[in-house]
C-alpha cells in the first residue's frame, strides 16, 4: 500500500469511528447560542489558528452567529505577546472582549492543552478564564483532548489511527466537522453560493 492510499485509508477509519452524539450536542449548544445572542469565540494555533479564522467566516456568514478569532488580529496578537508572554494572549483578549456567561469559545487544537506538560498554556488559560465567567465551552481536538476534552460542555476527539499522522488527520477533521455544523439543518441559515445555483 502507498503512502497516499494509507493515509486515505485512515481518514476513512476515523470517519467510522467519530463520535456523533457529541456532534450533535455540539449543534444543539450552538443552536442555544444564536438563540439568547450569544458571541462564538474560536482559539487555535498553528495550523488550527488557520482553520479558526475560515470557521469564522462560516459561522457569521451562513449559520449567523457573531464569531471572533483572535488570531486574526496580527498586531493585537504580537504586542501582547511581545509584552506579556504567549501563554496569556487569549485569556487578555477575552477579558477585553468582556466575555459573558451568554458566550461561548470553541477550541481548535490538536493537544488541546496540557498545563502539567507546559503545552498550549494560552488555550488553558483561556479556558479557565471562560469556565469563570460561565461561558460555555466546546472544542474538535485530537489525541486525547487534553484540558480542552476535561473541560468542554461537548468535544469531539478526532480518534488516533496513527501515532505518526495525530496532526495533520486532528486539523483536516477540525474543517470536516465545522463543515459539518455549519451545514446542519438546525443551524444553516443562508444557502451557499454553488448550492443555490444549481438548477
Amino acid at each position: 500500500m502507498n503512502y497516499t492510499q494509507r493515509h486515505l485509508d485512515e481518514a476513512s477509519k476515523i470517519i467510522n469511528n467519530l463520535d456523533v452524539s457529541k456532534i450533535e450536542r455540539m449543534a444543539e449548544l450552538l443552536v442555544s447560542l444564536r438563540n439568547r445572542g450569544g458571541r462564538l469565540f474560536f482559539l487555535g494555533v498553528g495550523g488550527s489558528a488557520g482553520n479558526c479564522s475560515h470557521a469564522v467566516n462560516d459561522f457569521r456568514k451562513i449559520v449567523g452567529i457573531e464569531s471572533y478569532a483572535p488570531t486574526d488580529n496580527v498586531s493585537e496578537l504580537t504586542a501582547r505577546t511581545n509584552d506579556d508572554g504567549w501563554a496569556s494572549v487569549f485569556e487578555e483578549w477575552l477579558k477585553v472582549s468582556h466575555l459573558q456567561s451568554k458566550d461561548m469559545i470553541f477550541i481548535l487544537s490538536v493537544g488541546g492543552g496540557d498545563q502539567k506538560k507546559n503545552i498550549s498554556l494560552n488555550l488553558v488559560y483561556a479556558i479557565k478564564y471562560a469556565k469563570k465567567q460561565g461561558a460555555q465551552i466546546v472544542g474538535i481536538v485530537g489525541r486525547d483532548g487534553g484540558y480542552t476534552a476535561h473541560m468542554a460542555d461537548a468535544c469531539v476527539i478526532i480518534p488516533t489511527v496513527n501515532p505518526e499522522t495525530i496532526t495533520p488527520h486532528s486539523e483536516s477533521f477540525q474543517a470536516i466537522i465545522w463543515h459539518l455544523l455549519v451545514s446542519h439543518p438546525s443551524l444553516k441559515l443562508t444557502q451557499t453560493k454553488w448550492e443555490s445555483i444549481i438548477r
